[in-house]
């Protein structure tokens, strides 16, 4: 049988490049380019193993080993409960892609009559999988995001006085602003309330400036809890939610 190495090489190189750019976009990590390209490269080192006897337990550490080594060189190590965050995405997005090829392959190169399976003379070759692999990646990001969506978006009630607003309010692990060691929390809508304003200091990427707040006395979120004195944020910066919740809202529960 002929063995095209630098097909084998490419392709492995390639793989490994999609599996650690979709890790870094699930895992929100802001990494450059370079450190993937960096990572996928000694991936693809275990083509080397073509050229020795290593049994299946030992290609199955070296490859354990590599994949530490790949991840490290595109996030770096900070701590241990981070590194097994990356590794273990990593490793989900690899089974996930893995599997679906195998099922893909499994699909078409083999017949069946009744319970008997026999391979066709059809097959799944590296075009296919170079094309059909992206594909695959870009849905799971799609359905990842959607379900991240869904998973922090909260039915919440805010207490201003006498009225009480009813909002859909998104968990924003990113906002951990406070004021007076309260969280502040942000909505899009007009501030047309008689509470006294206030205004509170910001920094973000790229800037930073005064927001206007109120202080409500009580805001629900339900599947959170209660929070009591908590100031309100108004701003037109964000659209696709009525709320941002903060993110210290998730562990600092006053119900």
């Amino acid at each position: 049988m002929t063995i095209y190495i630098d097909g084998i090489l490419f392709l492995n190189f390639y793989i490994d490049f999609l599996l650690l750019l979709t890790s870094s976009i699930v895992l929100k990590r802001n990494v450059k380019m370079f450190r993937i390209i960096l990572g996928a490269f000694f991936g693809s080192l275990t083509i080397l193993a073509l050229f020795f006897e290593v049994s299946s337990l030992k290609l199955f550490f070296i490859k354990i080993y590599l994949s530490f080594i790949m991840c490290i060189t595109v996030f770096g190590y900070h701590n241990l409960k981070r590194f097994l965050t990356n590794i273990s995405v990593f490793y989900m997005i690899s089974i996930l892609l893995g599997g679906f090829l195998y099922f893909l392959n499994i699909t078409f190169s083999y017949k069946n009559n009744g319970m008997l399976f026999f391979k066709s003379n059809f097959s799944i070759n590296s075009i296919f999988l170079i094309i059909i692999s992206p594909f695959i990646l870009y849905l799971y990001i799609k359905q990842n995001k959607m379900y991240k969506r869904l998973k922090y978006t909260f039915n919440t009630n805010i207490y201003i006085g006498k009225k009480i607003l009813n909002l859909t309010g998104y968990l924003d692990t990113g906002n951990n602003l406070t004021y007076k060691n309260k969280p502040v929390i942000i909505t899009n809508i007009d501030n047309s309330f008689k509470n006294k304003k206030i205004y509170i200091p910001y920094n973000v990427i790229g800037g930073g400036g005064l927001l206007e707040c109120i202080k409500v006395r009580k805001v629900e979120v339900v599947g959170l809890g209660v929070f009591e004195n908590i100031y309100l944020g108004f701003s037109k910066e964000f659209k696709n939610y009525d709320l941002l919740l903060n993110g210290l809202m998730e562990g600092d529960n006053n119900d």
